[in-house]
């Protein structure tokens, strides 16, 4: 190939790239637009004035924040060890799971497992009552967590973490002490992203909880809840909501990394 031909084979796959990337932009820009422009600030106000809409505003932000905190408290470790044993073939394959499962089959799997023995037990105070709404974005936020870490993990050399043991600490210490402050950054983004996917889950919570007004209802439900009823503007203003919920969580990544 002459080096004509290679330019124009270049600058073609350069245009035919760029195409994708503006069509893509646009369709989501479209998307975004399409809701914000079917509500008003005014709407927005007037769905979150409501009683049951604050009350799912509320359990919302508190399950998803302590879900989010106690799934890196799990998901560190889960990430550490599986990085450093490459060979879990088959711990790499369940921990996948939850991202190629279907989130009705992730809630049902919860609901029947509570139906086992010794889970059994545990039901009655877990089933379509509040503390289910805990456990699915749990499971959410470990499952969003853990590959972020992963990666951050995997660029990590682990020179720092030998060097603390080689001065005299334990492994405990050097991962707590170095290994964690050395992912920060990966921490950070696991934290955002997997806060953001549990402020919109809802085809587990759903199954396991309900969407019982001022019970276990929180903003994806109060979506369902309102299309059930014919309320469009009710829901897209919500949903709108939950756009600017995870927008701000992603900005804030950005702002914090920066």
């Amino acid at each position: 190939m002459n080096k004509h031909s290679r330019l124009s084979s270049d600058r073609w796959f350069g245009h035919l790239t760029g195409g994708f990337a503006i069509s893509y932009l646009v369709l989501l820009t479209a998307m975004v637009a399409a809701l914000a422009g079917h509500t008003t600030p005014s709407s927005i106000w007037s769905v979150l004035s409501r009683p049951e809409v604050l009350a799912s505003l509320r359990l919302t932000l508190l399950a998803s924040t302590v879900a989010t905190a106690a799934a890196l408290v799990v998901a560190m470790p889960v990430a550490a060890w599986v990085t450093r044993h490459r060979r879990a073939g088959l711990v790499d394959t369940i921990l996948d799971l939850p991202h190629v499962m279907p989130p009705l089959v992730l809630g049902l799997s919860l609901l029947v497992l509570l139906q086992m023995p010794p889970f059994r037990a545990l039901a009655p105070w877990i089933v379509y009552q509040v503390p289910s709404v805990f456990l699915v974005q749990f499971v959410v936020a470990v499952s969003h967590a853990v590959p972020i870490l992963r990666a951050s993990l995997a660029r990590d050399s682990g020179r720092a973490e030998q060097m603390a043991m080689v001065m005299g600490c334990t492994v405990a210490s050097a991962f707590v002490r170095v290994t964690v402050p050395e992912n920060r950054d990966g921490l950070i983004q696991a934290a955002t992203m997997a806060w953001a996917r549990c402020v919109g889950t809802f085809g587990p919570i759903l199954v396991l909880a309900g969407a019982t007004r001022n019970k276990t209802e929180v903003l994806s439900t109060t979506i369902y809840l309102e299309l059930t009823i014919g309320d469009l503007s009710s829901a897209v203003a919500t949903s709108v909501v939950l756009i600017l919920l995870s927008g701000l969580s992603l900005a804030t990544l950005r702002l914090t990394l920066r």
